[in-house]
């Protein structure tokens, strides 16, 4: 009787530290979310169609500011910057010299990167899930609360409690596979690069 009292003793501390591990990730999200005022950072990002096969890899710089500022330089293989401040996202294609500006309601506010700028409550618009660990890297699953966000989840990648990759599955079936290098954070971040101006002759679009 005592050893199967020692039995059941053991096996509840054990769920008890599984269950306590199963949560650091989601903490150590939490944390840098909340220590977090700056990142600027390189990125690689991959899409990935239905089948699973890679059809695209793009390169740029990622610059965030909280709340709300955040700024995506694409520069290979194409250009693209994707700059939200002051309540507005504006999407400029060199390529096709156009610009569409969109105000960052619920639809776009539920973006991955709007979720890194704090303007978006985690608890409150996400069902959080830890997602088990790749190599020295934990993910963290966000399943949106709102039926009409544009994507099902992202998970979220740490690294020694630092942001380290996202992938967004959206709506359509396609995965975007996002990793960060040579991250620095809560360091200086020019506030001008927030703000966008538009080139003479582009055609712009308000949605």
């Amino acid at each position: 009787m005592k050893r199967m009292r020692w039995l059941a003793a053991a096996l509840m501390s054990l769920n008890s530290l599984i269950a306590a591990a199963e949560e650091i990730p989601v903490k150590q999200l939490k944390a840098f979310l909340n220590s977090t005022k700056t990142i600027t950072a390189n990125f690689k990002q991959v899409l990935i169609n239905e089948a699973g096969d890679p059809f695209q890899t793009s390169y740029g710089q990622f610059y965030l500011q909280r709340p709300g500022k955040f700024r995506w330089d694409y520069t290979k293989p194409f250009q693209q910057q994707i700059i939200s401040t002051d309540g507005k996202v504006w999407f400029y294609d060199t390529d096709l010299e156009q610009v569409t500006i969109k105000k960052l309601d619920e639809s776009v506010g539920s973006t991955p990167a709007l979720l890194l700028s704090g303007d978006v409550p985690l608890e409150d618009n996400y069902n959080i899930e830890q997602q088990g660990s790749e190599g020295n890297m934990h993910w963290v699953k966000l399943v949106p609360k709102n039926q009409d966000s544009t994507f099902k989840y992202v998970l979220i990648g740490l690294e020694k409690g630092i942001l380290s990759g996202m992938q967004l599955n959206d709506n359509f079936g396609q995965l975007t596979r996002i990793y960060f290098s040579s991250l620095k954070v809560n360091q200086g971040v020019d506030a001008n690069l927030f703000e966008f101006n538009a080139p003479k002759g582009v055609d712009i679009f308000a949605e």
